[in-house]
């Protein structure tokens, strides 16, 4: 191109010394000198086509050495006005031929787009499906379930004490109590509230209600302890943790044989810890015997309090060994529930 556009200019200055005519030839320079050159040697190109251009006029007085300062200016101007109006044409060009790209582009992202969007709305359709089921046959467990084990297990008592009328009655109606609790937690349940016991009391005071009444019930003596500044959680952070304390102290009363328990409700800067200890027979974690010792074999016991936990942002740890007892940990973030005291 660097050699087409110097012979354009040298026929052109040649015809142009012929005849006057024949600047209308060499005024195409400037035109070609951004299509055919690079962006710096074009500036040159128009330099060099001004300079043919002047000098190649017949009879042409730009020859005089006092024309000299007038022709470098003319030149100058030229290389300015008709080089920097040449380039910004060639950017507009290339900028409008890259946005037609770019708007081609776009339009097949947004197709593309649209079809994903609508695979996520279904996928997120059918997660929200799973999890919702997942959630009622977690509540179904922590209501319906537990309370039916309770009142089996007060039943159960009475039909061994029968000859005693006092323990009979008292086992009687202790079941009664757990069927008329149960009712109204299945009932809470299913308009996806928080259990009745948190409902205007603090998180520490339902679990030291629900712990004593589980102690009643279960005749294992329980030890329940708060430590730090008691503060108002996300109501679903309260839900997870007292959740978690009643499966904890479930599986302690169906599994562990224990002779006594404790339950610490401890309140930190960022966290709020939970620990449920026994003395029991213990088990070894991980085992496939002791994947989920609650619920007989059916995954909702320790599966269910991780699930919680891991929904809300907390964390469960376990230690456990045949004969040395049990102690489950539940941690989740100490985030305040704006406007609760």
């Amino acid at each position: 191109m660097l050699v087409y556009f110097a012979g354009l200019l040298a026929i052109g200055g040649a015809l142009e010394a012929r005849s006057v005519v024949f600047i209308a030839f060499v005024i195409t320079g400037f035109l070609q000198a951004f299509i055919v050159l690079p962006t710096a040697l074009a500036f040159l190109g128009v330099a060099a086509t001004s300079c043919v251009l002047y000098l190649s006029e017949p009879n042409s007085g730009w020859r005089f050495p006092e024309a000299l300062p007038i022709l470098l200016f003319l030149v100058g101007l030229q290389t300015l006005t008709i080089g920097g109006g040449s380039y910004m044409g060639a950017r507009i060009t290339l900028e409008s031929a890259k946005r037609k790209r770019l708007v081609a582009e776009l339009e097949a992202a947004l197709q593309e787009n649209a079809g994903l969007h609508v695979q996520l709305l279904t996928q997120a359709r059918e997660a929200g499906v799973l999890d919702e089921r997942q959630r009622l046959a977690r509540e179904i467990h922590d209501t319906l379930a537990q309370g039916l084990t309770g009142i089996i297990t007060q039943l159960e008592a009475a039909e061994q004490a029968r000859e005693h009328a006092g323990v009979w009655q008292k086992h009687v109606d202790q079941a009664r109590a757990l069927a008329r609790a149960s009712l109204v937690e299945a009932r809470r349940s299913v308009l996806a509230l928080g259990p009745q016991t948190l409902e205007g009391s603090r998180l520490a005071d339902a679990i030291d209600d629900m712990a004593t009444r589980w102690a009643e019930s279960s005749g294992v003596p329980v030890h329940i302890e708060t430590t730090g500044h008691p503060a108002p959680l996300l109501a679903e952070l309260e839900v997870t943790l007292f959740r978690v304390a009643q499966e904890a102290l479930t599986n302690v009363a169906k599994h562990a044989r224990a002779s006594k328990a404790g339950v610490t409700v401890s309140y930190m800067d960022d966290v709020v810890l939970l620990d449920v200890r026994d003395d029991g027979i213990g088990f070894t974690p991980g085992s496939t015997a002791a994947v989920d010792q609650s619920a007989a074999g059916h995954g909702f016991g320790l599966k269910a309090m991780e699930q919680r936990l891991r929904r809300v942002g907390g964390a469960l740890a376990i230690e456990s060994a045949p004969g040395a007892g049990t102690a489950i940990s539940a941690s989740v973030p100490a985030l305040p529930e704006a406007g609760r005291a």
